[in-house]
């Protein structure tokens, strides 16, 4: 009994023998060292250019700086909660004409599409600020918008094209429309599929926040820019952006993090697994045979 199962757990790979385990073991410990040498060298020069006195960090203990770094947080999240959301929404838009069955809304669909994922993304904010005149707040979530639900129109498309053609045939068969076959069969399946790259592109849409300070919206990278270029204190720009990137990466990894508790959440969802059953003894006659 424990063959099969040795076999079937080595088809797509050779179990690493000891030599092969030994040398994976020094190449780790090889990278580990060397990482963590590049590590000590960053922390270095920062002591030797002296990052860490308290002259350079004690800005940071005034009320009026950390305010004006609450503030551009607020307005960073603030963004990227409208663009988002604003990107979902035109993706699943999109993504609806991708896969219609009128040729007309697929082909201007697509169109769309390929024309918003080419553009570049400042070069729609600056065109929407400048040409458009407006407020720098709606023409960075426009331009956030028009790019990421760009691409996650292509995104949900392939998540539903994902699904196994027999689930979609076997909805029309028992006389689902197409809407109710997309809605509660298609759907649903490819989510699972589709989560880990939407979460992935709402992080770009999390950094790409940082543009807005170009057309001069006042967010978290605008406030750090203000701090360091404003303040009479040595310029501390290292400083600054030492407090503001663990944010951001901060941020980014709670959106990872939330991706995979709800990867999890799916697979322990009682719809979304299957049935184990018994495996029938020999001699056993189906339900309903006799």
């Amino acid at each position: 009994m424990t063959a099969p199962l040795a076999t079937e757990s080595t088809a797509l790979y050779d179990i690493p023998g000891p030599r092969t385990q030994q040398r994976h073991l020094v190449y780790g410990i090889i990278s580990t060292i060397l990482i963590l040498a590049l590590f000590g060298w960053l922390v270095h020069l920062l002591f030797d250019t002296d990052q860490f006195t308290a002259a350079k960090w004690r800005p940071f203990e005034y009320k009026g700086i950390q305010e004006l770094l609450l503030r551009g947080l607020g307005n960073t999240l603030r963004a990227f909660a409208f663009a988002s959301v604003l990107s979902i929404a035109l993706g699943a838009v999109l993504a609806v004409g991708r896969l219609s069955d009128h040729r007309p809304l697929r082909w201007i669909a697509t169109v769309l599409v390929e024309f918003f994922r080419a553009m570049p993304v400042l070069v729609m904010i600056f065109f929407i600020f400048v040409a458009l005149k407006v407020q720098p707040l709606p023409a960075l979530v426009a331009g956030l918008t028009l790019y990421n639900g760009s691409v996650l129109a292509e995104v949900f498309r392939t998540g539903v094209n994902s699904v196994e053609r027999g689930q979609k045939e076997a909805a029309f068969s028992l006389g689902m429309r197409k809407t109710q076959v997309m809605t509660y069969v298609l759907v649903p399946q490819g989510i699972r599929a589709m989560l880990p790259t939407i979460i992935s592109q709402l992080v770009v849409a999390l950094k790409d926040t940082s543009l807005g300070y170009l057309i001069t919206y006042e967010e978290f990278l605008h406030a750090g820019k203000l701090i360091a270029s404003n303040l009479d204190y040595d310029l501390p720009f290292i400083p600054v952006v030492m407090v503001i990137s663990p944010i951001y990466i901060g941020m980014c990894m709670l959106l990872s993090w939330f991706a995979t508790w709800m990867a999890r959440r799916q697979k322990r969802n009682p719809k979304t697994e299957a049935v184990d059953v018994a495996p029938a003894e020999p001699g056993t006659l189906l339900p309903g045979v006799q």
